[in-house]
């Protein structure tokens, strides 16, 4: 684990010709990204009068502006730590208000959450299923709340990713408590997301902001250099209060045009993929029907990946609705991203930072009442590795 003192002196532990080999080697890392960063900034004029003409740009002010929706953004991460007899595992999810409007009188009074934490026996397929519970009861936790706008850290793809590789490995991994915990939500998990992908509801609007994206739907089509995605190349060529107009995420696809997206119901116990397998083929049909658009709130800030339902983009008002939000929420230069985003960003980054006072507490207790030699317990709950994720 990171501690400050490591922070403050990042190379203490590495040898100092180590040290000096990679700082020389920084030198043409940096002389290939001046380069770049010089070229785009010369060609800046040209690309944006292309992006232009092009047509796939509109002003916020055409969508008008819809009273402030109330906002919220539903994060999550996982921890293991790596013990000599066992795993002490943490998964949990939080739901985090926005900035409320000046009339508002609704309110989560508190961040909302959803914890799980088990001893597991050594298995490799913990950090899989236990990814998979963070993320559905993220998912729970955002469309159970009461707010007009609720933004998920992500993509709307990864559920499908991550909910494929538990529904592979937990029915086989039966001695794990995240197992039992997925199999017995995987339906709620399911419901949850295509009540995300759908967004039905006119008073309830779902987007995803992926932080980190590699996609080119709109550089591919303008011939943009391959080096760079759309969403550095839009921070530099959209002004602020521009989007981009809504169009379909792209999706992998076999020699037929059908979406290869899948959700593996077989290894599921019969009476739970009775109860899945109807929601995950409505999942992949609805996932066909995502649209993705760039808006670039603030001048301070870069160009927000937004990936929303169909129901949503397609709707002036409900457009209005989210990229009014989005404004509204990024009210300082201080944060790069939305306010509620930034907040379930850092709330659910502490538990990685938490699990070893977990382990010492559960040591403690465990030392308390064993009757045998203490240096055992200490022994047995020596952490050895930890590993952490979102």
């Amino acid at each position: 684990m990171t501690t400050g003192a490591n922070d403050q002196a990042p190379f203490s532990d590495l040898p100092a010709a180590l040290v000096e080999e990679v700082l020389g080697q920084t030198a043409a890392v940096a002389d290939g990204l001046l380069a770049s960063f010089q070229k785009i900034r010369t060609d800046r004029t040209a690309l944006r009068e292309q992006l232009l003409k092009s047509g796939r740009v509109i002003s916020e002010s055409s969508l008008g502006y819809p009273p402030l929706p109330t906002t919220c953004a539903a994060d999550g991460s996982y921890a293991i730590e790596r013990l000599l007899t066992t795993d002490l595992t943490a998964a949990a999810a939080v739901a985090v208000e926005g900035l409320t409007p000046p009339s508002e009188k609704r309110h989560w009074d508190l961040p909302r959450h959803k914890a799980f934490i088990a001893a597991e026996p050594h298995q490799e397929d913990t950090a899989t299923v236990l990814r998979a519970v963070m993320l559905g009861e993220e998912l729970r936790l955002a469309t159970s709340a009461p707010h007009d706008l609720v933004m998920i850290d992500g993509t709307l793809t990864l559920p499908v990713i991550y909910f494929n590789q538990a529904l592979n490995k937990a029915p086989d991994a039966s001695a794990l408590r995240c197992s039992a915990e997925f199999l017995q939500h995987c339906p709620d998990y399911l419901a949850a997301f295509l009540t995300l992908l759908r967004s039905e509801r006119s008073d309830k609007h779902y987007i995803a902001l992926p932080k980190y994206s590699t996609r080119r739907e709109i550089g591919t089509a303008l011939g943009w250099p391959p080096g760079h995605d759309d969403r550095g190349m839009l921070t530099l060529l959209l002004n602020p209060g521009e989007l981009t107009k809504p169009m379909p995420l792209e999706h992998p696809r076999d020699a037929q045009g059908n979406i290869t997206w899948h959700l593996n119901m077989g290894s599921l116990p019969a009476e739970i993929r009775r109860q899945a397998s109807g929601l995950a083929d409505e999942i992949i049909s609805a996932l066909g029907t995502v649209h993705v658009f760039y808006y670039k709130p603030q001048d301070w800030l870069p160009a927000l990946r937004v990936e929303a339902a169909a129901s949503i983009t397609a709707n002036t008002h409900r457009l209005a609705t989210v990229v009014q939000g989005l404004k509204h929420q990024s009210a300082t230069p201080s944060m790069l991203e939305p306010y509620p985003i930034y907040l379930a960003d850092r709330t659910v980054k502490a538990l990685a930072r938490a699990i070893p006072a977990f382990r010492q507490v559960t040591t403690q207790h465990i030392s308390e009442r064993y009757d045998g030699d203490i240096g055992e317990v200490f022994f047995a709950m020596h952490g050895y590795r930890s590993e952490a994720g979102r």
